[in-house]
């Protein structure tokens, strides 16, 4: 057993220290030669995602489907889509990346089903109070539940749909080919548990809980993080730490932080909650070159539960959301990153990470190194490590989940098929299509992107700090450098940014004591000792340094 895979047994709160890579099946590599991603492919990946220093690999869903959203309509949890292949491919892929110290967390889907699903059938065939019935939300009217908002108004004009086979309205958050579950229904908490109990007992360590804060419904309210769904996590929770003691639920709930703390509960509930909010502050940041909109978001990030973690992105797998943001924001955002309104999509940016920075080097570099130092676990989403494109002429969200680019070769080295048509069309621009920017130039460069970002990534990888440490901003006399010092057990990692395109003064005020040593952990090299205050540095434009703080009597027991 490699180190990793020892490592990968041995903490129970391994996920505060996790660096999670989020990346799609069926656009990862084709294995088998029909154009479509699967397993087999994924398999054969895995060095490379080991090499790169990730160590747990977040799928997107690849259950049976028809796949009109993507996955996320799912019309068999049991079952890998055949496109992707099998399931005991799917468990021979787990055993690999457990073999190489990688963990896997997969999707739960448990808010709604796709109207293909043989429950939501039958369903609309069962008389109304059946069981078969109740595993969905009916009503005879389209008039409940007005406050909860339609959160794909542009498509959906009601979260009510009538079925003509049911004859009546069935309810639905998202689309109306995703009809809602009925948690108050004890039969479907069950198959949800029984879901859920499958993929752990497959070796999964961990599940996304998509779309958690909208499982039930109750009149006068937004039908939003009601105690209803708090109860049930807690329910699920429990059976977790009786069961499963090393997995974990991360829940996807888009919102304020003071509305996502509750899915941490006391730390009963979730152990790790996506911190939306936090990604568009720190492209407000970047565009602004102020240091204010970080450090104003992550002080209003509530305290979590010891044994909890957010998590922390740049880019995933939808649009750049916008839903916690004010209008004035929202407004500042789509002018400087989507002016075309092609790139705007339900009230978001569906834009990938290199696209929305120019193919700035030094500003992608710059927001993967906040990104990797500040409080959470980050979560890199497939193919920004070389800084892959998009593509704003395919429909919905389909412009970023294009085909990893491996090479300059035939489908940038997607698919070994000659004669087959890609799942999707890859990327074939100048500037980001797969001749330009592939993983293999860039591992035979040691200056390439992917090689300062594994670089960065297998630096946080020593230091606890940043996974599990406090977070204390300093003053640096400049609003347009930010400076903060991470701590845990005794270490301390000081990180100086300029968010300015030219360079900049930083009058770092240290609490440390005078002569600790001052030690850039990247490319390892010794400033000057911390003398009187402040410390000065000058920074070059969009520099971003990492320093290990060294008591002097430490570096003086080290000398020979």
């Amino acid at each position: 057993m490699s180190e990793r895979a020892e490592a990968r047994t041995s903490d129970p709160l391994w996920y505060k220290d996790a660096i999670f890579y989020a990346l799609h099946v069926k656009t990862f590599f084709d294995g088998n030669g029909d154009g479509i991603g699967d397993f087999t492919g994924l398999v054969d990946k895995l060095d490379y995602l080991a090499s790169l220093g990730v160590t747990c690999l977040w799928l997107l869903p690849f259950y049976a489907s028809p796949l009109r959203d993507d996955g996320y309509d799912i019309a068999d949890y049991k079952r890998v889509d055949p496109r992707f292949g099998t399931l005991d491919d799917f468990v021979r892929f787990v055993a690999e990346a457990h073999r190489r110290g990688l963990r896997v967390i997969t999707e739960l889907v448990i808010n709604h089903t796709s109207d293909q699903h043989p429950w939501f059938q039958a369903a609309r065939r069962a008389p109304p109070g059946s069981p078969a019935r109740d595993f969905y939300v009916w009503s005879g009217t389209d008039q409940r539940y007005r406050e909860a908002r339609v959160i794909f108004h542009e498509v959906e004009p009601s979260n009510w749909t009538w079925d003509p086979i049911a004859g009546a309205y069935y309810w639905h958050r998202f689309f109306r080919h995703q009809p809602d579950l009925n948690f108050d229904n004890p039969q479907v908490r069950l198959a949800i548990v029984d879901v859920m109990r499958f993929w752990l007992d497959l070796g999964v360590d961990g599940l996304r809980l998509d779309a958690v804060a909208h499982l039930y419904e109750r009149d006068g309210t937004t039908c939003d993080n009601l105690p209803e769904t708090h109860q049930f996590l807690k329910d699920i929770r429990a059976v977790i730490d009786r069961h499963y003691p090393d997995r974990v639920l991360l829940a996807e709930a888009n919102q304020w932080p003071a509305d996502t703390r509750p899915y941490f509960g006391d730390g009963d509930e979730c152990h790790m909650a996506f911190h939306f909010p936090l990604m568009p502050r720190l492209f407000i940041a970047l565009e602004q070159q102020q240091a204010f909109p970080i450090v104003d978001i992550v002080r209003q990030t509530q305290d979590v539960p010891e044994t909890c973690q957010w998590a922390v992105f740049l880019r995933n797998h939808d649009e750049l959301t916008l839903s916690a943001v004010t209008d004035e924001e929202r407004d500042f955002l789509f002018a400087a990153y989507a002016a075309d309104p092609r790139m705007r999509l339900n009230h978001g940016i569906r834009r990938r990470l290199a696209p929305l920075l120019e193919n700035d080097r030094a500003r992608i570099e710059l927001a993967n190194a906040l990104l990797l130092s500040l409080p959470g676990s980050p979560v890199i989403y497939y193919g920004d490590e070389i800084g892959m494109g998009d593509n704003i002429r395919l429909d919905d969200r389909d412009g970023v989940r294009t085909p990893m680019q491996w090479s300059g070769d035939l489908h940038g080295g997607f698919t070994r098929g000659t004669d087959v048509r890609p799942v999707s069309p890859p990327v074939e621009d100048p500037v980001y299509g797969y001749r330009a920017v592939n993983v293999a130039d860039q591992e035979a460069n040691d200056e390439s992107l992917l090689q300062a970002i594994a670089r960065l990534i297998h630096v946080r990888s020593r230091h606890r700090a940043f996974g599990r440490g406090t977070i204390e901003f300093l003053e640096c006399r400049n609003p347009r450098v930010l400076g903060f010092v991470r701590r845990h057990m005794g270490e301390a990692v000081l990180i100086v940014a300029n968010l300015s395109g030219s360079p900049q003064p930083a009058f770092v005020e240290l609490p440390d004591a005078p002569g600790s040593a001052v030690i850039e952990i990247v490319r390892h090299v010794e400033f000057p000792p911390i003398g009187a205050r402040p410390y000065v540095l000058m920074l070059a434009p969009r520099a971003c340094h990492w320093f290990a703080i060294v008591p002097a009597a430490v570096v003086s027991a080290r000398l020979p």
